[in-house]
């Protein structure tokens, strides 16, 4: 029974991947989905620049269907010449009002995992504008870190995304669940050497070994944006705290 391990005992929740998100998010007034080394990041600094983001499961032909309806661009894969992807590096080129198509299997799949309950998309660029909004919406919180994939498709805990989940609980009030406590932990002791931890951990080896270390260090900057993505009408839209 979910009774075992929904944390509904805490105001302040913390699990991970869609099926943490799944159960979680009937139980709380808020979600905050974080994917820190691409779909938060990305969503964060595209919203900033006036963008709207419409998450997407997948990248096929039905993401090339859904984006022409929107009237939106689909983001291609990571490094490809003069376009859009889930490297924040590339949406930093998005011009006020555009609208963006992101696929992914992590960030992006969380944002369909909670029904009718409210999402945000956090990262460590925005944790504190993203925890003060959250609170505003309910007492009730659950923080989802995103995770990686392993070849089976199955989840893959990521370091990135405890410590960024930990920066957004770290501000937040209310009785809190040991998972929470735990991702609090993990940011406290990444916080002063943030950029090495992310350089060092696997998902940021791998991007800089691939020459996306520029998303790294955008990833690690903390608390830099008042930008609140908030998923409305199947985008997400920034709200200025």
């Amino acid at each position: 029974m979910a009774i075992f391990y929904d944390q509904s005992h805490f105001d302040i929740r913390c699990e991970w991947g869609e099926r943490g998100a799944a159960v979680l998010a009937p139980i709380s007034d808020v979600v905050v989905i974080v994917d820190v080394l691409s779909f938060s990041t990305s969503v964060e600094i595209a919203t900033t620049r006036g963008a709207m983001v419409f998450p997407y499961r997948w990248r096929d032909k039905s993401a090339t269907m859904f984006a022409d309806s929107k009237g939106a661009i689909l983001a291609g894969h990571r490094g490809a010449a003069d376009g859009y992807s889930l490297s924040p590096a590339s949406v930093q080129r998005l011009a006020p009002g555009m609208k963006l198509v992101l696929p992914s299997p992590n960030g992006a799949t969380l944002s369909f995992a909670t029904g009718q309950t409210p999402i945000l998309c956090g990262c460590l660029r925005n944790c504190r504008a993203v925890a003060a909004f959250a609170a505003r919406l309910g007492k009730k919180i659950a923080v989802i870190p995103a995770g990686e994939r392993w070849e089976d498709d199955s989840l893959r805990p990521a370091v990135e995304d405890w410590i960024g989940a930990g920066a957004i609980l770290r501000h937040l009030s209310g009785t809190r669940s040991p998972e929470a406590q735990a991702a609090i932990a993990a940011f406290d002791a990444a916080a002063g050497n943030m950029v090495d931890v992310l350089k060092s951990c696997t998902s940021g080896r791998e991007l800089i070994e691939r020459g996306f270390e520029s998303d790294v260090l955008l990833a690690a900057e903390m608390d830099c944006s008042q930008t609140i993505p908030l998923l409305k009408d199947e985008a997400y839209s920034s709200y200025r705290s």
